[in-house]
């Protein structure tokens, strides 16, 4: 590999608005990090400093894993050569330990000329990405409780923990309207499909965030909420008409830009009512991304791509021309290229052919730097190591994750009434359902849980690759029961296609509700399972396979603590946006 040329540019100055701080979630408040910023001559005399590589090199964001990496692996020495030669502007952080991240995060600052943005996907927190920080549940479990309160401590939590690590941009909130119920990879990432729902609470998580010193990211734009297509496998086509677009797609994005969110990232979307082109994906629109997002909604923060190694766009173009259009079309950042030094090659090439304007790379650099003044990183780019055990994953982060763990369960259903269950002498069974190849155990938690609770409670595990034989036993015990649990699992996760559950857990569901009148269904995953089978008599629904919220859901189904969260999405021909059951703590069991 080799360096690139250095070669002058001189700097142009852009403005960027200043936006007052607020301590409170009011409904006119603006976004904003705490303070003013204080680094503008510094950003300028950067700038002005650049040659046109190492201005380039800002608008280049590169993956960094976050686990531990010897000083001579060739991953660290990968990322070394990125920053010190190709002089990358920004990474993204996956998963690691907190130490971990924290030690390789410092490692690449001290090295990089000018000081890093320094991303995470915190879409639930930090341990979204790193092990042993607050784990919250997914937006959509928030939209369930409807809190801003919640909502806006999640964000400020992620904002705490994050950047005692060295992080600096939560690529969070998502602010899709998950109005399609087969959506195979927005779902439950969502807070819902109510658009001014969506907005409200996307906004208090934002709030939370720039409160206090951690850019908010506003994704996938220009809306991924309508599509039952994964983007990491292909490009995702958005058919509604410019009408419906407004009302639902882009309502919560022009919400968020109207209150100051700082950064928005591209959705990899083909929506031929938005860009005239057959084919041609949001992220490198020219009308999406500067007319629509830039001009007509007046966004002034950083607009960056989704990852450009995802399956739904590398087969259109090769790297460097794919981070060539982006720029075109009008990104500050180039998220993720599959190959980021051609990316900065090609880059460089454009500006000297002139088909990109040297004042276009000149703005975002110009942007970039500001962002970076107003994080602070033109004083203090290390974190302390000895800090973190202080900070992250502490009591009081760790209380307010619980609350939203609690409060967004929802009772669908409750037949009989069978919930609160008792801890009388009735033989109880419990089934775990896992649709997943490689998670036959992903009710443990939950179980163990019942169990404290239950000590003669019978249980048994399937997942996708359990055979019927075994599944059938199983049934049979839970036919013969007084009560019968089932909890269901299907993981939310990228290039899987679906979040449904497989044909054979659901006839076996089926079945079970047909011969037992005591069942509990709970969904740990998507709420949409009940349209499966719409005859259980009780479902209760969890949003996610943490054990945080299978700790919830089993002290919810003994009356340990009371149910008031409300389905944030309609299930089609079952129930409507807003339904849930209310169903108070016990007085007469154990808390």
């Amino acid at each position: 590999m080799r360096r690139l040329k250095p070669r002058k540019l001189a700097a142009v100055g852009l403005a960027l608005v200043l936006i007052p701080a607020l301590s409170c979630v009011p409904a006119a408040a603006r976004l904003d990090l705490t303070g003013r910023p204080a680094g503008w001559s510094w950003a300028a005399r950067t700038l002005n400093r650049m040659t046109l590589e190492e201005k380039i090199g800002q608008m280049i964001m590169v993956r960094a894993g976050g686990g531990f990496a010897p000083a001579d692996s060739d991953g660290l020495r990968d990322l070394e050569f990125l920053v010190k030669e190709v002089k990358v502007g920004g990474l993204t952080v996956f998963a690691g330990q907190p130490l971990e991240t924290a030690w390789l995060v410092n490692r690449l600052q001290a090295l990089a000329k000018v000081p890093l943005l320094v991303s995470s996907d915190y879409e639930r927190g930090a341990a979204n990405r790193t092990q042993g920080a607050t784990l919250f549940p997914p937006l959509m479990a928030i939209g369930a409780t409807n809190s801003e309160e919640l909502a806006f401590a999640m964000g400020r939590v992620t904002a705490v923990e994050g950047r005692a690590l060295g992080i600096h941009q939560a690529l969070a909130p998502v602010v899709d309207v998950n109005v399609n119920p087969r959506n195979p990879i927005i779902n439950t990432r969502s807070v819902g499909e109510d658009p001014s729902q969506v907005a409200r609470l996307a906004r208090a998580f934002a709030l939370g965030c720039q409160q206090n010193g951690m850019l908010a990211t506003a994704k996938h734009f220009p809306g991924h909420g309508d599509t039952d297509i994964d983007t990491h496998l292909n490009l995702a086509v958005i058919q509604a008409d410019r009408q419906r677009l407004e009302q639902a797609e882009l309502s919560p994005f022009r919400r968020l830009v109207e209150a100051g969110v700082l950064a928005v990232m591209t959705g990899h979307l083909v929506v031929p009512a938005l860009e005239r082109t057959a084919g041609l994906p949001a992220t490198l629109s020219p009308a999406i991304l500067t007319g629509l997002l830039r001009e007509k909604m007046g966004f002034r923060g950083l607009i960056l791509t989704d990852a450009l190694d995802m399956g739904g766009i590398t087969l259109l173009y090769p790297a460097g021309e794919m981070a060539v259009k982006a720029v075109e079309a009008g990104a500050d950042i180039v998220v993720l290229s599959a190959q980021p030094q051609e990316a900065a090659q090609a880059l460089l090439a454009a500006v000297r052919s002139g088909r990109i304007p040297e004042h276009r790379v000149n703005s975002s650099a110009w942007r970039i730097l500001n962002i970076k003044a107003r994080l602070g990183l033109h004083r203090q780019r290390l974190v302390s190591l000895e800090r973190i055990p202080q900070v992250v994953g502490s009591s009081d982060n760790r209380r307010w994750a619980s609350r939203a763990f609690e409060e967004s369960l929802t009772l669908v259903r409750n037949e009989g009434p069978l919930l609160p269950l008792t801890e009388d002498r009735r033989k109880v069974v419990v089934l775990s359902l896992s649709s997943d190849e490689d998670n036959y155990f992903a009710g443990r938690p939950f179980i163990q849980e019942v169990i404290k609770r239950r000590p003669d409670a019978v249980f048994g595990f399937a997942d996708a690759h359990t055979c019927p034989e075994e599944i059938s036993a199983g049934l049979e015990k839970a036919k013969l029961a007084d009560v019968a649990v089932v909890a269901l699992f299907s993981r939310l996760r990228d290039k899987k296609g679906t979040v449904g559950l497989i044909p054979a857990h659901v006839q076996a569901v089926k079945d079970l509700a047909a011969a037992q009148k005591n069942l509990a269904v709970v969904s740990f995953d998507s709420p949409y399972f009940l349209q499966d089978f719409p005859e259980v008599p009780c479902y209760l629904c969890a949003y996610k396979d943490s054990p945080e919220s299978q700790l919830a859901a089993a002290r919810a189904l003994f009356g340990e603590i009371g149910l008031k969260g409300r389905l944030p999405v309609s299930l089609p021909g079952l129930y409507e946006l807003g339904h849930g059951l209310e169903l108070p703590a016990r007085t007469d069991g154990p808390k």
